[in-house]
């Protein structure tokens, strides 16, 4: 079983590794051949030089000597001062360790050392192989402080020990810091408050359904030509152009289409890794799953954006579909060819080559188009009508003046922070597990969050459409998905939180985190915006449907 090295990583820091770390042992190594997902993962795996035969112990063998010239020295010096370390793997488990370390004797002197040994304590049932360490001989140090040349010998041992550990049970370890007492405390805590702000949700839209529209209902069953003398006040004084289409419908519904989606893409992938299919260090398996899988739901996008805006009684379906295949994906391709550049210019292994990238095209061109179009086809077949309770008026009614805090700024902040208070615990483990190189397997705790953001964001954007109705104000189309997505402007807000945490620097990883964040919080803007969205279309209908109007 080889042992295969990736290329060094900081800790806690977005690290687009160049090739110019590489060596003391630049001669020995050789490419291993990368698949599609350690591309897309920015691993770059080489063969190591360590020897570990199965079941042979070693002993301070030699791997190379090495005379490092002083620009050499200096480019170690800045990689033990940023805390770069190792990651091998051997019979695919994950090993890890610091390639030197930094010490200080007062708050201005630092002295660097190189780990020069490294010894591997291999565990193994039979004939499998069941853990792996690697640990640093600290009495084998070379002093890098001095800017010289120094003459360095690496070495190693290995040492192999039977275990009773059955094989079924090897990757346990690296899921189990999901499931330590301190996070599943904040898990708890977190889960504990979603769960009593939707019951606080409910309880406001039960009390409002009771007290005000139910009221409204009734005066309308017992007493219909009492109510119509009366006149219409607040939402039903509308009800003749709440449902009147809105202004660029086609875009809307293209949104609409997009994060329906994106919807199933995420919804998707925690399915899958709720199931055990997602195992740690699986080297981009599930980067892979989520490309395949957003290719396959390109049919969701085209049926749901086009058989929607053909209820809007649109025309342009054509238009429609190149917006909805589009939306996400195109400003995602413009990052990701500038960010490529970007790290081609600056020698990043998370440069992806020319033959990956056209396998990614491939798999567009072969996949997602084909799919795109058939769902396309399939909604304008579909030929169905907008279910309207009400006649829209042939002119449309004048809105009477609002208060500030009824504005569409004002009113998404409050329908964003309400989901985002919810949830934000949670982001910091992912966001660590994106870029700062660690792994996310609480898949479980994941599903219910999102069960509950879900479910956070239609009730919000509900009680938010009622008022905004309720102030006869029929403009709701927009202003629900708006209202909806603008949880994904508080997650970008905290991007800058979390970058200011981290210790990231220069273009490179600016560049890096911010492109690719810009676009991933975009994403959960159309996501959560379509579900604010269809929330409120359910409650509009209903409500106007519940009365009967000349």
């Amino acid at each position: 079983m080889p042992l295969t090295t990736n290329i060094i990583k900081v800790i806690q820091c977005l690290c687009m590794s160049t090739k110019l770390v590489h060596i003391a042992i630049l001669d020995l190594w050789q490419e291993k051949e990368e698949s599609l997902g350690e591309v897309l993962n920015g691993d770059r795996l080489v063969s190591a030089p360590y020897k570990l035969n199965f079941r042979l112990d070693r002993e301070s063998q030699v791997v190379c000597r090495r005379n490092l010239t002083r620009k050499e020295v200096a480019l170690f010096q800045t990689a033990v001062a940023k805390d770069y370390y190792l990651q091998m793997y051997y019979d695919d488990l994950p090993i890890w360790q610091f390639i030197g370390v930094a010490q200080t004797n007062n708050v201005d002197t630092f002295k660097y050392y190189l780990f020069t040994k490294v010894h591997f304590d291999i565990f193994y049932s039979r004939d499998h192989v069941i853990e792996i360490n690697m640990s640093s001989d600290s009495s084998n140090l070379a002093d890098l402080t001095e800017d010289k040349v120094i003459d360095i010998e690496f070495l190693y041992s290995v040492n192999w020990k039977e275990t009773d550990l059955p094989f079924d049970t090897r990757m346990q370890k690296y899921t189990m810091f999901a499931h330590f007492p301190l996070n599943m405390k904040k898990h708890q805590f977190a889960i504990t408050n979603s769960f009593w702000t939707i019951i606080l949700l409910v309880g406001c839209l039960v009390a409002l359904y009771v007290r005000v529209l139910r009221k409204d209902f009734n005066e309308y069953e017992n007493d219909e030509e009492l109510a119509d003398n009366q006149g219409h006040t607040g939402w039903k004084i509308i009800h003749g152009d709440v449902f009147r289409y809105p202004k660029y419908k086609c875009c809307l519904a293209a949104a609409i289409g997009c994060g329906t989606q994106l919807f199933a893409v995420v919804l998707s992938v925690i399915i899958v890794g709720v199931a055990g299919v997602f195992h740690p260090y699986d080297r981009g398996v599930q980067k892979v799953a989520s490309v395949i899988i957003y290719a396959i739901t390109n049919v969701i996008a085209g049926f749901t954006a086009v058989s929607f805006y053909h209820q809007l009684e649109g025309s342009y379906s054509a238009k429609n579909l190149f917006l909805a295949g589009s939306l996400f994906c195109g400003p995602l391709f413009l990052t990701f060819c500038f960010l490529n550049t970007v790290a081609g210019i600056y020698e990043s292994t998370a440069e992806i080559s020319m033959g990956n990238i056209v396998k990614i095209l491939l798999i567009w061109v072969f996949i997602a188009l084909p799919l795109l179009l058939l769902g396309g086809t399939l909604g304008k077949m579909t030929k169905s009508e907008f279910q309207a309770p009400c006649r829209s008026t042939k002119c449309p009614r004048e809105i009477p003046p609002l208060r500030w805090y009824r504005a569409a700024l004002p009113q998404m902040a409050i329908a964003g922070f309400l989901p985002f208070s919810v949830f934000y615990i949670e982001l910091y483990p992912i966001f660590a597990s994106i870029w700062g190189f660690k792994e996310f397997t609480a898949y479980g705790v994941l599903c219910v969050f999102f069960i509950f953001l879900v479910t956070i964001t239609a009730l919000v954007s509900i009680g938010l459409t009622y008022l905004q109705l309720a102030a006869e104000d029929h403009q709701w189309w927009w202003r629900s998905f708006l209202c909806g997505g603008s949880t994904g402007l508080y997650v970008y807000a905290y991007c800058f939180f979390f970058y200011f945490q981290s210790e990231m620097s220069g273009f490179l990883q600016t560049s890096f985190f911010f492109g690719y964040m810009t676009c991933s919080c975009f994403g959960l803007f159309l996501l959560l915006g379509t579900v604010g969205f269809r929330a409120s279309l359910i409650f509009v209908r209903h409500i106007y449907s519940s009365i009967k109007f000349e």
